[in-house]
């Protein structure tokens, strides 16, 4: 039987708000346990929680972003359940009335297509504290620093059908709330993080597979692992006779596998009503146009421009502008390459992406600065160097040793464009292989990368290529 997988992911960003969505608490991440709740965190009696109008502009930039709709009033409710890191034994959170509804994504898939997904909804509400179950022998600790920091919920409608999809609009959700400023992104740190609905069905039905649920995905490659492993057990466990089970799941990355967390047969009966302490959010639409004003030149929009202003494809158009960090980086690249847009892509998706992922960097923390490849790529275009020598200088400049142009004085590394010199060169290599003349001679067009081999070793490098190539060439055919 032919089977068609229907996902649909709940994204969990945590606000880049200084302090916490109902109290004045810190929301910084990284503090010593429990130093960061105050008494509203805690939910201690008498106290009365207050809205961080930060959040809410937040949530309605992102609102904005996905064209989505911002409603006048939006209500924030009680989810009422136990759990050991949820001090009040209950979470405020929304929803009938989210803060935004009814949004749309574009993703675009590896054959070149784009796909819409819907976004139901985002909602605002507060995070839960933390359980810690190493140290403590058969205890678990609580740390209630996070108990209360902001989150925005951002539930897709069931729209994926594959891992890769799900990724992609992971991805791009990552990109555009890191573009506006109200989130990390910083996955290992738990700010963003992703639920996610799997289901099969067979292909052509319309009714909805039981789902599980996958909890807590903190990168994209556990998500895509997570969600191919799920897939391939809900298959074997009807083919072989049985039925899913409708679930929460954990993925075990160290074994690529998801295990029972709990049972869902029914849907949790979490008795929302509104919470009497906050008042409904009312947003007037001169609110809503002066936020839209501020909204900075969102990946989709950049990428175009890239692809109009530099002439680059779609390919590098998107790479580049995934993270506004690295489309940053370019353009300041650019600027000072003399406008080598290019090459500048060439060198940040290949030489310096790979140097950053050997060593787990992130491009903020690239030890060779947008201006310094610049300058080195530059030396690239004047035929100061070649790229093969290039590539010493970028490893040197990596390494601390200096910009491009201390690093070619100091190691001797222009290249070689003086054609007296270079014909010495090949005079003498020519002279030393008479038996590859010959076979040049008799048709072996493959003897000629033997002799461009030894002529740049012979120069350490240094001749000019497209010179060796030329001059080599008239040498051997006037000898």
């Amino acid at each position: 039987m032919q089977w068609e997988t229907v996902i649909g992911l709940e994204i969990h960003a945590q606000l880049a708000t200084q302090s916490k969505i109902f109290s004045g608490a810190a929301a910084a991440y990284g503090a010593e346990a429990n130093v960061q709740a105050c008494a509203i965190d805690l939910g201690l009696p008498g106290v009365l929680p207050v809205i961080n109008v930060d959040a809410i502009r937040m949530a309605i930039k992102f609102g904005l972003a996905i064209n989505a709709k911002i409603p006048e009033r939006s209500v924030f409710a009680r989810k009422n359940y136990f759990y050991p890191d949820l001090p009040k034994g209950y979470q405020i959170s929304q929803y009938e009335l989210p803060i935004v509804s009814h949004g749309k994504i574009d993703i675009q898939l590896g054959d070149g297509t784009t796909k819409t997904i819907g976004v139901t909804r985002a909602h605002l509400e507060e995070d839960a504290g933390k359980s810690l179950h190493e140290g403590f022998g058969n205890l678990t600790g609580i740390d209630l620093n996070r108990a209360g920091t902001p989150l925005l919920e951002i539930v897709s409608e069931p729209d994926m059908h594959s891992a890769h999809e799900a990724v992609t609009y992971m991805k791009k959700i990552h990109s555009i709330v890191r573009y506006l400023q109200i989130c990390d992104g910083n996955m290992q740190e738990g700010s963003f993080r992703c639920d996610a609905n799997v289901s099969i069905r067979p292909k052509g039905e319309k009714k909805l597979g039981t789902r599980t649920e996958l909890k807590n995905l903190n990168s994209f490659r556990f998500v895509e692992q997570a969600i191919n492993y799920e897939i391939a057990r809900q298959i074997e466990v009807i083919e072989s006779g049985g039925k899913v089970i409708q679930e929460t799941r954990l993925y075990d990355a160290s074994k690529n596998e998801t295990r029972s967390m709990r049972s869902k047969e029914e849907a949790n009966d979490y008795r929302y009503f509104p919470d009497p302490d906050l008042l409904p959010v009312t947003i007037d639409k001169k609110t809503i146009e002066s936020i839209r004003k501020q909204l900075p030149e969102l990946p989709d929009v950049k990428k175009k421009r890239f692809m109009d202003q530099y002439h680059l494809s779609d390919y590098d158009s998107e790479n580049l502008t995934a993270g506004p960090s690295l489309a940053v980086f370019f353009e300041t690249t650019v600027k000072n390459a003399d406008k080598e847009a290019k090459l500048s892509a060439n060198w940040i998706m290949g030489e310096l992406s790979a140097a950053l992922n050997r060593e787990n960097k992130d491009i903020t923390e690239s030890p060779v600065t947008p201006e310094m490849l610049g300058e080195l790529i530059k030396r690239i275009k004047d035929n100061t160097i070649s790229i093969k020598i290039a590539k010493q200088v970028f490893e040197a400049m990596w390494n601390g040793e200096g910009d491009a142009d201390s690093i070619i004085e100091k190691k001797g590394l222009k290249q070689v464009t003086d054609t007296g010199e270079i014909e010495k060169i090949i005079d003498e290599v020519i002279a030393e292989n008479p038996d590859q003349v010959e076979q040049y001679r008799a048709g072996k067009e493959k003897v000629f990368s033997f002799f461009v081999g030894q002529i740049m070793k012979m120069s350490q490098g240094k001749a000019n290529p497209q010179q060796v190539n030329e001059l080599l060439r008239k040498k051997l055919k006037s000898e």
